[in-house]
């Protein structure tokens, strides 16, 4: 069995997003507090990457 582990992805977080990567075995994935996640990914990096890219994306109109 593995630990999950959950660490900050971006610093500075705005108010509607909270932007975490996961890890689960050899993999890591983006996940924000607003539902989105990012693919699973093997370089933590780029989980990383894929969080600041969702977190820097304009916020989504109703």
């Amino acid at each position: 069995m593995h630990a999950h582990h959950q660490t900050p992805a971006v610093p500075g977080v705005g108010d509607h997003h909270n932007a975490t990567t996961t890890e689960r075995g050899s993999f890591a994935v983006a996940r924000c507090t607003c539902g989105w996640a990012g693919p699973a990914r093997r370089s933590r990096d780029r989980a990383r990457l894929d969080a600041a890219a969702h977190m820097a994306a304009p916020p989504e109109r109703p």
